[in-house]
């Protein structure tokens, strides 16, 4: 299910969901949410709060790895990146994705900064990774290439934000890749 999923029907009684104003500390907003009514209210309500993702700025042997997911278009390539499990820290899941992606060992960790990925209606957890071992690439992914920080082209978008800030803080240049 993706984070920003509109229910039609109530995930716990079936009934229709409306869209009603809700009043809670924040205010009033319209939502989805269940009118039934019968015998008790049931109270359902959609809130479609933003999902924690995480992405890492992998950095081996002195250069920074992307990846491409398979079911990407031929050229493309981004960060490593994941969903948190439930209860699991940060950096853990940061630890995690790294290793279950590209077999690497995360060194070193720090964070980049907090992002909102609005297309996917995700706030993305980005930090700098140093890691050793040899990569070996999950079946999600179908091919990775190294380029040296200096030569990095972030892209306008969450990771690329990331991706971006972490070069500023290193004192690097920062040209941004056009994409379609």
């Amino acid at each position: 299910m993706m984070s920003d999923e509109v229910f039609n029907f109530c995930p716990r009684c079936a009934a229709p969901l409306s869209e009603l104003e809700i009043v809670d500390d924040g205010g009033s907003q319209l939502r989805r949410a269940c009118a039934n009514q019968q015998p008790t209210p049931c109270g359902y309500i959609q809130w479609r709060n933003p999902v924690p993702a995480i992405a890492a700025i992998v950095e081996h042997n002195g250069e920074i790895i992307l990846a491409r997911n398979a079911a990407w278009p031929e050229g493309m390539f981004a960060l490593i990146t994941g969903f948190l499990e439930r209860n699991e820290e940060p950096t853990a899941g940061v630890k995690r994705e790294v290793k279950e992606e590209l077999n690497l060992d995360v060194q070193e960790i720090t964070l980049v900064a907090n992002y909102i990925f609005d297309k996917k209606n995700e706030v993305m957890l980005c930090y700098h990774v140093i890691a050793t071992g040899e990569i070996k690439l999950s079946p999600e992914l179908i091919d990775y290439k190294r380029v040296k920080p200096e030569n990095l082209r972030p892209w306008k978008r969450s990771t690329g934000f990331a991706l971006a800030d972490w070069m500023r803080s290193k004192g690097l240049e920062v040209k941004f890749l056009e994409r379609p």
